[in-house]
Order: structure tokens, then sequence, then C-alpha cells
């Protein structure tokens, strides 16, 4: 648990930092957020991060609240207060409180910002590697502009839910035609029988995933061949491989799609060599 966290301003105790009750980030799912790796103290791909974050809010017409480098020293700061050398650094930005009005307020209105560091145990995920994980598959409830990281979760909060009732650990989504599009937080990924990488093209029913541009990286520099193109659940149950990629999960091996085994069941070569070559490739930056 995060011991403290950065609220507008001030660091504050865990159980005492708080937002307004109009707040438009609690109130509208007005905001945005970044979660970031943090790997023996320092940031995986957080240049990436911020960009991204700078075109969510560029997308919903809200500027950056600060310059990146007063956001990255609130960040080292944050990370300072917490002692988290391994585990994950997230960021919301808000359109900030005021009169509850679907109406945009003024740019007077200053924006929220919060910011907290929270450890995790590596060891805890590299295990669940060595053994893959279980997806469940539904149709994508969500809104059409997936590619920008809002804070609007309900429809993946719930899907995810469903696929833990379903001994799953993370939801595939398909679009209206039938092709995957990507899990609840995570990229989506198969590998083919002919060897071949495959994950879908950006999009707007896709997040841009940091964790995938630099997964991508890693499959160029392994000289393995990648594709960018949707592929549909067919081919997911009978690919060779499957995998997903996100900030804290890094790639995380799929060894089961719904009710079908994937490959030999068990995580496979392709994966394996991309989650341990990922942070020799990945961009890793001190504060």
């Amino acid at each position: 648990m995060s011991r403290v966290i950065y609220v507008n301003g001030r660091y504050q105790p865990y159980a005492k930092a708080a937002v307004h009750a109009e707040d438009r980030g609690f109130q509208f799912a007005d905001a945005v957020y970044e979660v970031i790796e943090v790997s023996g103290g320092k940031l995986v791909d957080a240049r990436r991060h911020l960009e991204r974050l700078a075109r969510s809010l560029g997308e919903i017409s809200m500027p950056m609240p600060m310059s990146e480098g007063a956001l990255r020293q609130i960040m080292s700061e944050t990370l300072r207060r917490n002692r988290v050398r391994d585990g994950l650094i997230y960021i919301q930005v808000t359109r900030g409180a005021a009169p509850r009005d679907f109406a945009l307020p003024g740019p007077d209105v200053p924006q929220s910002v919060i910011v907290l560091a929270r450890r995790q145990v590596r060891a805890a995920s590299d295990a669940l590697a060595e053994e893959g994980i279980a997806i469940m598959t539904m149709r994508d409830p969500r809104w059409a502009r997936s590619d920008i990281k809002t804070v609007m979760l309900l429809p993946a909060v719930l899907a995810k839910a469903e696929a833990k009732r379903q001994g799953a650990r993370e939801v595939w989504f398909t679009d209206e035609n039938g092709a995957v599009t990507e899990g609840g937080s995570s990229n989506a990924w198969i590998v083919t029988p002919s060897g071949k990488i495959v994950t879908r093209a950006l999009d707007n029913r896709i997040l841009p995933g940091i964790t995938r541009a630099s997964a991508m990286d890693t499959a160029r520099h392994l000289q393995l061949q990648l594709e960018e193109r949707a592929f549909t659940l067919k081919e997911a149950y009978e690919a060779a491989e499957a995998f997903i990629t996100s900030a804290t999960n890094t790639v995380m091996p799929v060894v089961r799609i719904d009710d079908r085994l994937i490959g030999s069941g068990r995580p496979g070569p392709v994966a394996r060599q991309l989650r341990h070559a990922f942070h020799h490739i990945a961009e890793i930056s001190a504060l």
C-alpha cells in the first residue's frame, strides 16, 4: 500500500489523501491517467508514458497541468517517500472541481493532479509467467475511443470481474467483426503456427500501449517476425502461443482462452524470450 500520496500540491498520508466531492474525475470520469513501471528505483519507458499522457489530455481538450520537469520531480519525491524500488507509479489528471454541470468549466478552474507509488513483488509476477494465465473473451462493451487512457473504466472492471468468476485472469474484447481488440487492461498478442507475432494495429478501438511499443522494439531486436493486424478468435484458439502486455505485467504468457488450451498449454518460447529480453530493450531512466 502507498504510504504517501501527492494530491494537488501536497504530500498526504494515504488515509487522508482526498479530492473535492465535485471533482470532475469523480463525477464524470473527466480525467486521464498513466501507470509507469518502476524497476530498481528507475522508471521504465517514462518518456513514452508522459507523451501518451499529453496526447490523452489533448484528445479531451485538457492541457498538461505542469511542465514535464515539474511532474518528474513530483514522481521522484513520491517514490522516495514511499520507498518504492520495484512497483509502479500512478498519475491521474482531472479537469478539476466545479459545480456539477455537463458543460465544461472555464480555464480558471485548476486541474487536479494525483500521484501515487506502490510496491510490487516482482517474484510473484515471474512465478505467474512460469505458469501462464487464462483469458475469457466477450464482445467489447466500451465506448469508441479506447485509444484515450481515461479513468472511465467501469466496463473493463465488470468484464474482469466476470473473467475472475470464470477462473480467468484477464478478458479479451472482440469487435463487431469478431476480431480481438485488446484486453481489459492489456494489449493482446498471438504467435501463429508459422512463428509470426501478431497484434492489432493501432486504431480508436485499442490503447496505444507503451509496453506494447517496447515489446515490438524487443521483437525487432530479436529479429522475430512481427505483423500488426486484427486477428480473429479462431486464429487465437489455433495459435501456437498467446500473451498480453502491460506496464504491470510486461510480457505475460496466455495458456488458455475460454475453454481452449493454447499450443502446448504451457508458456511458449516466443513469450518467454520477449519477457526475458524486455528490460534490456525498454528505455530505463532515472528521475
